[in-house]
């Protein structure tokens, strides 16, 4: 079961919407978050109902079980009717909670690449490895970490239980390695406020396979 009770998470605006399917009808995928998406689809909804939404990233398959939270119809043509809806992922079947972090982590990688290469006036295909951070990896090390930037270079490092992204850095599981936080803080230090939202979303993927007492 996913814990989404503790806030609702920012979402990734894609470039390029996915394809998907809601309860098995065609859907696109506009914005995807660690705990919902916002999809576009035919017909209408209904609030608090429950729905599957299901696609695929690098050949295998997504699928949440989902609970309608916003819907709205933005195009009524008198045959056609086309909404919006806002759902919360309630229980992921399979590997999908893994391979939804894969994804997401993939996405915010290309982007704070693309804005690093041209802060730096590079050009070509350029790879930020974000990856490993909110992973399935576990251990026993409970709780969460908090990493504050003083300023570039300079990082305050503390534990703690809010799971709420800091304004002037990122909080993660404090079982994540040390050397994939060192990546996520250079990148954090070059990022523009965009990047560094995207930061912290790819930090709540971490924060989300910790159960708080």
């Amino acid at each position: 079961m996913i814990n989404h009770d503790r806030r609702i998470f920012q979402r990734l605006r894609l470039a390029r919407p996915i394809l998907g399917t809601l309860d098995k009808q065609n859907a696109l995928i506009l914005d995807l978050g660690v705990a919902g998406a916002f999809v576009e689809h035919y017909g209408v909804t209904t609030a608090n109902k429950r729905c599957r939404l299901q696609f695929r990233w690098l050949s295998a398959d997504i699928e949440f079980v989902c609970e309608v939270a916003r819907t709205q119809v933005v195009r009524d043509t008198g045959t056609d009717v086309v909404s919006h809806t806002g759902v919360r992922f309630i229980e992921e079947v399979g590997e999908s909670d893994a391979r939804l972090h894969d994804l997401m982590a993939t996405h915010v990688g290309t982007v704070l690449a693309a804005q690093k290469a041209n802060a730096s006036g590079i050009h070509g295909n350029q790879h930020l490895v974000l990856m490993e951070v909110g992973g399935a990896r576990r251990t026993r090390v409970r709780g969460l970490v908090s990493y504050r930037m003083q300023e570039p270079g300079t990082w305050k490092r503390m534990t703690t239980l809010d799971p709420k992204q800091p304004s002037d850095g990122f909080t993660v599981a404090a079982y994540e390695y040390e050397d994939d936080l060192e990546v996520l803080c250079r990148a954090y230090e070059t990022a523009d406020e965009e990047g560094r939202r995207l930061i912290r979303l790819v930090a709540e993927l971490s924060v989300r396979t910790v159960t708080l007492s």
